[in-house]
């Protein structure tokens, strides 16, 4: 019985002691599974005040480290800061030591091939470029930059955004510098925050910001795109998400405002290099000249951070010096985009804000800025340049967009005291310059402002409300590149642009010998549009190609559906002048072309302007050579319409003359024109080439060709250019 008493007691103290066993394990499961997942994220310490090495904790922080910092916390994460060893961003991507890396502009590939992915954009990052002395730079497609080889994630990022650039990658600040002053760069790129630091340095006071190119670049975090890395890239996201503009902007203004800058034993030296001379005397003077100096630099940093501030406070527009810039940045990089610049302001302003008080005034300008910039793209811009003066840049697209601005923006802002129930509504004069191609080269913002001030001014003086052009010949033209250029790929598409032929012939025997296609534009709001309106047009905004490559193509479709109905033919396609460059591979083109749709290369006469050869002979006789290799027919078009005929015929190696019969339409002697046209096709005949005569109206002109050798010839004394059909019918006649 004792025995049994004790056992009883041993077993519950056995279950005692595995409830609290079970117990303290659950408890400890739970302090697990509440521990916050720790994030190991590399980061360069180069890069201040973006990313460095505190002098006195020894620890990682900067702007860059503290975005991340609270952006993991709110996506639940503990942060680890490593500093990366590697020498680029591309290389650390393969290192397993990090979570992931920090900064990239955008996802790329690491130095292994593999592909990478980023996060949300932390923060808008502002890129300038720094030049020695006040150097005029080229456009920044055309120029060469030099950048850290820490930054080559970015520099690709850069190259993306601007294809002509140059760039080149330097190990240290020093390189880079060394190399602007040698004049192996035009100058150099960073973040214009750790130019606000880098520049405080006293041996760099010879470089300088240049406010006009500055742009921004996002500021994010990558990894190597792998589903681990994902699903961390995503967690992150959630927290970025819930960073406000407002604790971003405290984060880099706490930074900025800092005099993080500490000279060295060196950076004195160079400092006072010319004041230090033995002797108490110049002791004091050397004390003074620290002050004098620290108080220099410190008023340069205000400056340059002053000069990063583009902004209105009141309407948060852009402000006059950062509108000018951006119109300046959008002109260069969108030459593409038809513009127009407006000046406006609302008459008797000054009233409103005397008898309303400023508050009501400053919540007027506000609103005028709010519906404005609601209508806007990426790349257009609006800017207060005084007071109640606005400026706007604005793309036109067509005439119908002018009505949406006038109900969307100027109504709601005529009516904004009458909606509220005050009988007042305001009066809005504006003035519009219409931006020529010419301005996107030579950009004058100051001088296209000035020509907007002059109409709105003339809207005001006279008066009136509403707007007036600077110069309305200018508007036309620019509404016709518009109503042009802007529909031409919807034309393409829709059907509008037509091939039509316009038959060759052999006078002798009465035989179809082959055709000319030509387009024909049946625009749908405009109606038929001459050719000798839209091929200029699409000459000179680049887009020629675009109508060429279409008119080729509709060719030789053609061909290949007569050569399946065993009528073989060959036709004569126009080369633009423009169409030939450097990067164009224009001979691969047609080669090509004739593959796809089985075509032998004789059945296309490739035909060129004789004034092309002109302006770019050398380059254009490559390319004519490199034809003929592939077995097309090469036409020199126009002949005789220009300055240098006969030197052409010397040089330029073709298969046949297509001869302009301006000589026998246009004024002075007939006889001598009928002369220089006999010796002209001897001439042709004995170079070995072949003939034909544009331009035949009479039946006399195709009697007088065919008597002095000419026997193939088109005009409209024959036939005009048809369409497709119409062609068809015409040679199955013959």
């Amino acid at each position: 019985m004792k025995v049994m008493k004790t056992l009883k007691r041993c077993s519950i103290f056995i279950l005692c002691l595995l409830s609290l066993l079970r117990w303290e394990l659950t408890v400890q499961s739970d302090l697990g599974n509440n521990d916050t997942d720790v994030l190991v994220v590399g980061v360069p310490a180069d890069r201040c005040p973006v990313f460095y090495l505190d002098p006195e904790t020894k620890e990682t922080t900067g702007i860059g480290v503290d975005l991340m910092r609270v952006a993991a916390e709110e996506a639940g994460y503990s942060v680890s800061f490593k500093i990366i060893s590697e020498k680029t961003n591309k290389d650390a991507l393969d290192n397993p030591e990090y979570d992931i890396i920090m900064p990239f502009g955008s996802a790329i590939k690491s130095s292994s091939g593999k592909e990478s992915i980023v996060t949300e954009n932390l923060i808008q990052t502002p890129f300038t470029m720094v030049t020695k002395g006040n150097k005029n730079l080229p456009a920044i497609n055309e120029s060469h930059i030099g950048m850290l080889s820490s930054l080559a994630g970015g520099a690709e990022t850069v190259k993306q955004l601007y294809p002509g650039i140059g760039i080149t990658l330097y190990d240290t600040m020093q390189e880079c510098v060394k190399a602007l002053r040698a004049g192996e760069v035009d100058a150099l790129m960073h973040n214009s925050y750790v130019w606000s630091y880098v520049l405080q340095k006293p041996s760099y006071s010879d470089l300088k910001v240049q406010p006009a190119t500055m742009f921004s670049m996002d500021f994010r975090a990558g990894a190597l795109n792998t589903p681990e890395k994902r699903v961390i890239v995503d967690r992150l996201n959630t927290g970025i998400d819930k960073l406000s503009d407002t604790r971003k902007q405290a984060i880099v203004l706490d930074y900025t405002s800092r005099r993080l800058y500490q000279n060295d034993f060196w950076d004195y030296i160079f400092e006072y290099r010319f004041i230090l001379v033995p002797g108490t005397i110049f002791f004091v003077l050397f004390v003074i000249g620290i002050v004098h100096r620290q108080r220099a630099i410190h008023r340069q940093q205000e400056e340059k951070i002053r000069e990063l501030k583009e902004r209105d406070p009141l309407t948060g527009v852009l402000n006059l010096e950062g509108f000018t810039k951006r119109v300046e940045e959008l002109l260069l990089t969108h030459p593409e985009n038809q513009y127009l610049l407006s000046f406006s302001n609302i008459k008797n302003f000054k009233f409103i804000n005397e008898s309303m008080g400023r508050e009501t005034g400053d919540e007027l300008l506000r609103f005028w800025a709010q519906k404005s910039t609601a209508t806007f793209s990426d790349e257009e811009a609006m800017g207060r340049i005084t007071g109640d003066r606005f400026a706007v840049l604005r793309k036109f697209t067509d005439a119908e967009q002018m009505g949406i601005d006038e109900k969307e923006v100027f109504e709601p802002l005529r009516n904004y005291f009458t909606d509220r129930g005050k009988e007042i509504q305001l009066q809005i004069c504006t003035g519009v310059y219409a931006i020529t191609p010419e301005d996107h080269k030579n950009i004058d913002v100051d001088r296209m402002l000035d020509y907007a001030r002059m109409a709105e001014k003339k809207v005001r003086e006279t008066l009136k409300t509403g707007y007036e052009f600077y110069n309305p010949e200018q508007w036309e033209k620019g509404k016709q590149i518009v109503d042009i250029s802007g529909h031409l790929p919807a034309a393409l598409q829709g059907g509008e642009i037509q091939v039509w032929y316009q038959p060759q012939v052999d006078y002798t025997s009465g035989i179809i010998s082959g055709a000319e296609a030509l387009c024909r534009w049946k625009h749908a709001k405009l109606g038929w549009i001459s050719p000798g309106v839209f091929i200029p047009t699409l000459e000179e905004t680049g887009m020629i190609f675009d109508l060429d490559s279409f008119v080729w193509d509709k060719v030789c479709q053609d061909l290949h559906r007569w050569n399946m109905e065993g009528k073989r033919h060959s036709v004569s396609v126009n080369l633009s002048r423009s169409d030939i460059r450097e990067d164009r591979n224009i001979p691969g083109i047609f080669y090509e072309l004739t593959k796809k749709y089985d075509l032998d290369p004789d059945q296309l006469r490739i035909e060129i302007t004789e004034t092309a050869y002109v302006e770019n002979p050398g380059f254009l006789i490559k390319n004519t050579s490199e034809l003929r290799e592939y077995g097309f027919q090469v036409e020199m078009d126009d002949f005789g319409s220009g300055y240098s005929s006969l030197h052409m015929l010397k040089e330029v190696p073709v298969d046949r003359i297509k001869m302009d019969l301006h000589f026998l339409t246009g004024s002075g002697d007939m006889e001598k024109s009928r002369i220089i046209i006999t010796q002209v096709i001897k001439m042709i005949d004995l170079l070995g080439m072949k003939l034909i005569a544009e331009g035949v109206e009479t039946k006399a002109q195709a009697d007088f060709l065919e008597e002095i050798g000419c026997k193939e010839m088109q005009g409209y004394y024959f036939y005009k250019p048809m369409p497709v059909d119409d062609f068809e019918k015409a040679w199955d006649k013959v």
